[in-house]
């Protein structure tokens, strides 16, 4: 079949494009990770991941109680937004009507667009003000009131697409509806869902808006869970408006190890999802 020259032309344009475009995107990535390397190569070191802060004046130093801190509220961010945006998901794939499901759908959308500075006066007003000090449990409750309506999303999305023959031969085995769900759905769609649950943890953490709110930040080790715990979103802010160079410095390398767990996250993610089907089908 013989192609004309103008189709052909549109095409190589089109072709060229792409690929052009596609470069640029990775150059994005590669040049954002290379300039946070190099500006906080200095201060990415041991001691980074294993001492506290120096006073003020001083140099060196690290952020260790700033990722133990983040782990910590990430940890209840997860535990908070993990369960009830999954169960809330699972109820919209498989028991809702089509009106309720339509405006729980939209006032989950209205959730996820709403800015993570009001999610961290939320939390303030939850969870600070009655406890009357800053804590790593309600910088956990602000970041878990975020991620409630990507799990829900993620979880119904993937549940749908679980063909309905396996639904229909475990009813027809005598299963209940739940003992369905959460016997051959749920592990159906397990390597998406927990994908999904990782890139929502991805998402959430490099918020820092919340954590001014709520985990406000600490120098120091922070003991348990309801006193003010350093977070590395936090610490780059402040080390970013600080007026030492050393500050800038480990403000960079903080922000390039945060990237850097975002990312491996992410490709983490992607793999699960890419291993799925495959898996599904031995």
């Amino acid at each position: 079949m013989n192609i004309s020259p103008k189709r052909k032309l549109v095409n190589a344009v089109m072709l060229s494009l792409s690929g052009v475009c596609t470069i640029l995107v990775i150059g994005v990535l590669l040049f954002i990770l290379g300039y946070l390397l190099w500006q906080g190569a200095s201060s990415l070191n041991l001691d980074f991941f294993t001492k506290l802060p120096k006073p003020t004046g001083e140099t060196g130093g690290g952020m260790a109680n700033a990722i133990v801190g983040s782990g910590k509220v990430l940890l209840v961010a997860t535990l908070i937004g993990v369960p009830l945006g999954f169960l809330a998901g699972v109820y919209l794939a498989e028991y809702s009507g089509k009106t309720f499901a339509f405006t729980l759908r939209y006032i989950v959308d209205l959730l996820n667009g709403v800015p993570s500075i009001v999610i961290g006066i939320v939390g303030y007003a939850l969870v600070v003000r009655p406890m009357k000090h800053y804590s790593a449990l309600a910088g956990g409750v602000a970041l878990g009131i975020m991620m409630i309506p990507i799990a829900v999303r993620t979880t119904e999305e993937f549940l749908r697409a679980v063909p309905n023959a396996l639904r229909e031969g475990a009813m027809a085995l005598g299963a209940t509806k739940a003992k369905t769900i959460f016997t051959v759905v749920v592990p159906a769609a397990i390597s998406g869902l927990i994908s999904g649950m990782m890139l929502n943890l991805a998402r959430v953490a490099g918020e820092t808006a919340p954590l001014l709110f709520t985990a406000l930040g600490n120098m120091f080790w922070s003991k348990g869970w309801l006193a003010p715990i350093a977070t590395l979103p936090v610490m780059i802010y402040q080390y970013a408006i600080a007026p030492a160079d050393d500050l800038h410095k480990q403000a960079w390398a903080a922000g390039f190890v945060l990237l850097t767990l975002v990312l491996a996250i992410n490709v983490t993610a992607r793999l699960i999802i890419a291993r799925g089907p495959a898996s599904s089908r031995r």
